[in-house]
């Protein structure tokens, strides 16, 4: 077989494949209609994830997983474009890792809206300036983002779903060597995360490390000065059109941001593997948080994080918790410790688990 038949070969495939794509979003759009008609929700990820984990139990090719999610997150981004347009906003700018967490979820065709603050977003989520909101909540090196979980106790707004993405920083600049660059612009968190790159590469060159914003700006600026570099996110460097020099440069491959999706008045349907969140505000007395504790391990739930956060109630130094752990919020178990403790719990969501 030659070149030439296994190139027609691929684009027999590829005219079947777009026709059985425009045939599944006509169904879609049924779907849409008949969701619109009794006011039913679009974003439905336990749904999603039911048909990633069906598709993986029929993989037997050469498609891994990461490349199964790459596709149909793809996919169902578009299909629910065609069902009903949702605008998103995200902690902002451009480039940044929480846009690249919304494009994972909501694709590249979605209306987003890239804010300055984390606050911001809670707060067009809550006016319904916009339907959903992307925030970050934990990096597993640097921990918790403290405002995420303050906000998720002071507003009405519920978890949806939890994004996991791979932090990758690239080094992207104009110059092709590196004795040429004088100015090095990235976050500071990012120095911090690619201190071993730079001890290497920089140690004895005349670049001065530039402390800016976010790692979206720090390409922008790159773009601008031909003697200048910019540590970012590869979404960052093909968005401002710099060149990557070095991929991955990050000290730690196993360095990862958890990020939520917000939404008010948003429920999920249970899946076969959840995640819930709850604020609770126990008694300031000996004992009552041990005591609240045992209760899950009695009734067999496995807590995965606590942190504690201080109330703000006056002078008080008083604190409630943030705890997640593994079940849905309408599991008979959850509702054995929700009944007894209701007055000092809020539900913040449930939701497909991811990690």
């Amino acid at each position: 077989m030659t070149l030439e038949d296994l190139r027609n070969r691929i684009d027999q495939l590829d005219a079947q494949l777009l026709a059985l794509l425009n045939q599944r979003m006509a169904v879609v759009r049924q779907v849409g209609d008949l969701k619109k008609a009794n006011n039913a929700l679009i974003y439905r990820p336990e749904r999603e994830k039911a048909i990633l984990d069906r598709l993986y139990a029929l993989n037997d090719g050469l498609l891994n997983q990461p490349a199964i999610d790459a596709i149909f997150l793809e996919i169902f981004a578009v299909a629910r474009n065609i069902e009903l347009p949702e605008r998103i906003a995200y902690l902002g700018p451009e480039g940044s890792f929480t846009h690249q967490a919304a494009e994972s979820r909501f694709g590249a065709m979605s209306d987003y809206t890239p804010l300055g603050s984390i606050r911001a977003v809670f707060e067009s989520v809550e006016t319904s300036r916009v339907r959903f909101g992307v925030v970050p909540i934990e990096n597993n090196r640097e921990g918790i983002v403290s405002e995420t979980i303050d906000l998720l106790q002071e507003t009405d707004i519920r978890i949806v779903a939890e994004v996991l993405i791979s932090v990758h920083f690239a080094f992207a600049t104009q110059c092709e060597k590196l004795s040429d660059i004088r100015h090095i612009y990235s976050k500071d968190i990012a120095f911090r995360q690619c201190s071993k790159f730079l001890g290497e590469y920089f140690e004895n060159l005349p670049a001065e490390q530039v402390p800016v914003e976010s790692t979206s700006k720090a390409a922008r600026l790159a773009a601008k000065d031909p003697r200048g570099a910019a540590i970012c996110s590869h979404i960052a460097a093909k968005l401002f059109d710099v060149p990557v020099l070095f991929p991955n440069i990050e000290d730690s491959p196993n360095n990862r941001t958890r990020f939520l999706i917000i939404s008010k008045d948003f429920v999920n349907q249970r899946s076969e593997s959840d995640k819930t969140t709850l604020a609770v505000k126990l008694p300031d007395t000996p004992g009552s948080l041990a005591g609240f504790l045992q209760e899950f391990n009695d009734q067999q739930i496995n807590i995965t994080k606590i942190e504690s956060r201080p109330a703000r109630e006056g002078n008080l130094f008083k604190s409630w918790f943030y705890i997640d752990f593994n079940g849905h919020y309408h599991d008979g178990n959850v509702q054995t410790i929700v009944e007894k403790h209701r007055e000092r719990i809020k539900w913040l969501g449930s939701y497909v688990k991811l990690c």
